[in-house]
């Protein structure tokens, strides 16, 4: 496992699901995490909770990433209950799932201000506090490889984006010592997109491992990146996704 002892991380969607398996991998290697959540306060404190329980750090924070000014005081809140920041994790996202006839412009602008708009401007905030081995780490889609269907275009569309800001964060912060990647998911088991809901077996078919991936997976490659492994990765993605982009 990393050693993260002594950083301090935030986690951002980090009450549920992929993001609060990051927080937990992220605190059991040593880091003190902030976690963000919009609606489920309930469940960010459990997660808290049971980091502090293991001997933790952890503090919780309300963050509605479609407000512009919500990324910055996330970050600027970590500093201020946790010291410092050394690690940005980008995970929470918003899915606007349908018909390209019937997306909503609401939607759409939904999704690009979670998906893009609040990673760079948590990126831009964090980038202030880090230094010499800041890491800037997004969680993305297995759509920035492959579309296998319809439904999907403004999904593609903001995670392809996300890769994109990711290359030019990683240019513009590299000479500080700080790196900026993406993480992949394939299919993974989770409450939003369940391993027996009614496209599971569609999306097994997707992967050459035939599988869907746990929570856990994507919170390891993300630790991975977030310690001393991952010094001399930026600029790229990689994909966490049983073989889905084969």
């Amino acid at each position: 496992m990393s050693d993260l002892t002594g950083k301090v991380a935030l986690v951002t969607g980090g009450s549920r699901g992929i993001g609060a398996a990051i927080s937990r991998r992220l605190a059991g290697a040593g880091a003190a995490v902030a976690l963000t959540y919009v609606q489920a306060a309930d469940q960010a404190r459990e997660v808290a909770k049971g980091i502090e329980a293991d001997g933790g750090r952890a503090a919780v924070v309300q963050a509605d990433l479609t407000r512009p000014q919500a990324a910055a005081e996330a970050v600027e809140r970590t500093v201020r209950e946790l010291g410092r920041i050394d690690i940005l994790v980008n995970n929470a996202g918003f899915l606007a799932y349908g018909p390209l006839a019937e997306v909503s412009a609401e939607d759409l602008d939904r999704a690009l201000a979670v998906d893009v708009r609040s990673v760079f401007l948590a990126a831009q905030a964090a980038a202030r506090h880090m230094g010499d081995g800041g890491r800037i780490i997004s969680v993305g889609s297995c759509f920035n490889g492959r579309v296998p269907g319809s439904n999907f275009v403004v999904q593609a569309m903001a995670k392809s984006a996300l890769v994109g800001l990711t290359k030019g964060l990683a240019r513009e912060l590299g000479p500080l010592g700080i790196t900026a990647t993406v993480v992949d998911p394939g299919p993974i088991d989770t409450d939003m997109n369940p391993a027996d809901g009614e496209t599971a077996d569609f999306q097994r078919s997707l992967t050459a491992l035939g599988r869907y991936g746990e929570a856990e997976d994507i919170a390891a490659a993300v630790a991975y990146l977030a310690g001393p492994g991952g010094r001399y990765i930026t600029g790229t993605a990689l994909a966490v996704d049983g073989g889905y982009t084969v």
